[in-house]
């Protein structure tokens, strides 16, 4: 259907009446829906989504058209009814955008103390388009990926996309980057994130990776590339009319030594039935790379165990590697894809017990939090006490990784502060 002159097409807030197919399938009330939410929020959609991926005949419930336009319940009554009105008494485009911004600063933009705790310094500067938490691993949002082939409603990254320069994360100099990797020894790991480093040119790519292939740093063992790319436009990978460059770029890199990981988020199998995904992974893993894939658990998109089952099992089928069910983080439209901890665990461990040992890779659910990821690892019953029994996969303090510890029952808890510790204690062993 595309061929290598790339007929990509975005719609986005400005021009998404333009396609007839959306029109003629959303009725008044979810267009306007669309706009008032979109006017906060991110929205970007491309063709392949539309023509590909989304099944228009179960419209709103179609988890790919969840996953991708705005609902109304992603903003709350109140903000959404002050943006409702910003539009109908027809205000500015610069009024409107000082309200979304209001709007957008009661969202938690940058959750986990991301901007305070995880921008690396070297010689007194700080790289503020990097992240270091981890001891083994450090993020880079290279400046030329900071945008996507389309946008998740659910993304914790949202405020990369909305203009306002202070909560954004990127970076143009590898030099220093490079620099401060050659200061931290124990640095394993670089994760090319964003946005999403894969609406790059190969161009562009290559000048970011070449220092590493040309071993700049000479500790470094694992490149990874965070992407949405194979779920929301394949065709990087074949028919752009630089695919050929960016997977010989890919060989490249393994003939290098270096061990290469697409970090691939895979919302819903859907996502994974087109003949271009398909096709895209084969190519892919041709390379000598690795796909790992992780996703969140979402309310209207994937709570559901038979959904990660099925999921689980096609990725193995198709060559990648189950890693991370994560619980969504507690930012942007958060309620509205909110899963309790309980029911989130509950399904992973339904789906987990329903596949083969090659599909238990997987880890989760997982809480990406200031302090590290928490493994939720199941609800249980101690000394009369019922508890959720948690331990960390990272964290900020390596010594706390594979340590249980036990939060008082809460089955309405859907994050971290809204546990308190068990047995009696004021505080979680992390926070003393």
């Amino acid at each position: 259907m595309y061929n290598r002159e790339n007929i990509y097409k975005v719609y986005n807030l400005r021009n998404f009446k333009k396609n007839t197919r959306i029109m003629d399938n959303l009725s008044r009330e979810e267009i306007h829906a669309i706009e008032v939410v979109g006017n906060v929020l991110p929205f970007k959609v491309n063709n392949y989504i539309i023509d590909e991926l989304i099944d228009w005949k179960n419209i709103p419930e179609d988890p790919i058209f969840q996953l991708t336009f705005p609902q109304k319940g992603m903003l709350s009554d109140k903000n959404y009814k002050i943006m409702e009105n910003a539009l109908i008494k027809g205000y500015n485009k610069d009024k409107i955008h000082s309200i979304a911004n209001e709007i957008r600063f009661t969202l938690n933009p940058n959750p986990s103390d991301q901007k305070k705790s995880n921008v690396p310094e070297i010689d007194g500067i700080k790289l503020h388009g990097a992240q270091h938490k981890y001891v083994e691993t450090v993020l880079f949002f290279p400046s030329n990926g900071q945008t996507c082939h389309a946008y998740c409603t659910f993304c914790f990254r949202w405020s990369q996309f909305v203009g306002i320069e202070e909560l954004k994360f990127a970076m143009k100099e590898i030099d220093a980057l490079t620099k401060y990797l050659n200061s931290k020894p124990l640095v394993t790991d670089l994760l090319f994130t964003g946005g999403d480093p894969m609406v790059m040119s190969s161009k562009f790519f290559e000048a970011y990776i070449t220092p590493f292939i040309n071993k700049a740093v000479p500790h470094l063992k694992n490149i990874r590339i965070g992407t949405k790319s194979l779920s929301y436009w394949p065709y990087r990978f074949l028919t752009d009319k630089d695919s050929d460059d960016l997977i010989r770029l890919f060989e490249r890199i393994i003939k290098s030594g270096l061990n290469l990981t697409i970090m691939a988020h895979f919302s819903h199998i859907n996502e994974m039935k087109t003949k271009a995904v398909k096709d895209a992974v084969r190519r892919i893993l041709n390379t000598g790379a690795q796909i790992r894939t992780q996703s969140p658990i979402l309310n209207h998109i994937n709570n559901s165990s038979e959904i990660w089952r099925d999921m689980w099992k096609e990725q193995v089928k198709m060559g990648m590697i189950p890693y991370y069910m994560f619980v969504a983080r507690d930012t942007g439209a958060r309620d509205y894809f909110a899963v309790t901890l309980e029911d989130s665990w509950k399904v992973f461990r339904d789906a987990y017990k329903e596949v083969s040992g090659i599909a238990r890779t997987v880890r989760g659910p997982s809480m990406s939090t200031s302090p590290g990821k928490i493994h939720i690892l199941g609800v249980s019953e101690i000394r009369g006490e019922k508890v959720f029994v948690l331990t960390f996969i990272q964290g900020r303090n390596p010594d706390w990784v594979e340590k249980p510890f036990f939060a008082k029952y809460n089955p309405n808890a859907i994050w971290i502060d809204d546990l308190k510790p068990a047995f009696g204690e004021d505080k979680f062993f992390f926070e003393k």
